[in-house]
């Protein structure tokens, strides 16, 4: 199965995107765990480009669920950011802690970034 969506960049694309994966992955039998696991990271993935991508009205979700393995890809248009400069939060924080929840739920996870000309935040899960 393969989704492109094309999203306004405001709150109510997030549980869009959301119930719309996980109704994917119930068609396709995934097991609850991968499929919590790829909702809390999809949801992180698509809160950051709407909290963060100030310089652009729309972003992209591409999603590819095969028998073994879902491939997600967030891509925006905004101002971009340096993946290497991100640091881990403070433990106290309540934000900046969706880039490492989706380092930690999901494999082959890659950040691109170009100011000026937006992100790519691409990750996988193997499905058991």
């Amino acid at each position: 199965m393969t989704v492109r969506l094309d999203l306004p960049r405001e709150a109510g694309s997030v549980p869009a995107v959301r119930r719309l994966l996980r109704s994917a992955l119930a068609v396709l039998h995934v097991d609850q765990e991968s499929g919590a696991d790829l909702e809390l990271a999809i949801t992180e993935a698509c809160a950051n480009v709407v909290n963060h991508a100030s310089d652009t009205e729309s972003f992209e979700v591409h999603l590819e669920v095969h028998e073994d393995r879902c491939t997600i890809d967030v891509r925006d248009g905004g101002a971009g950011f340096d993946p290497a400069a991100i640091e881990p939060p403070d433990s106290g924080s309540e934000r900046g802690r969706g880039l490492f929840l989706i380092r930690a739920l999901a494999e082959n996870v890659r950040m691109q970034s170009t100011p000026r000309r937006g992100s790519l935040i691409h990750f996988e899960k193997s499905l058991a």
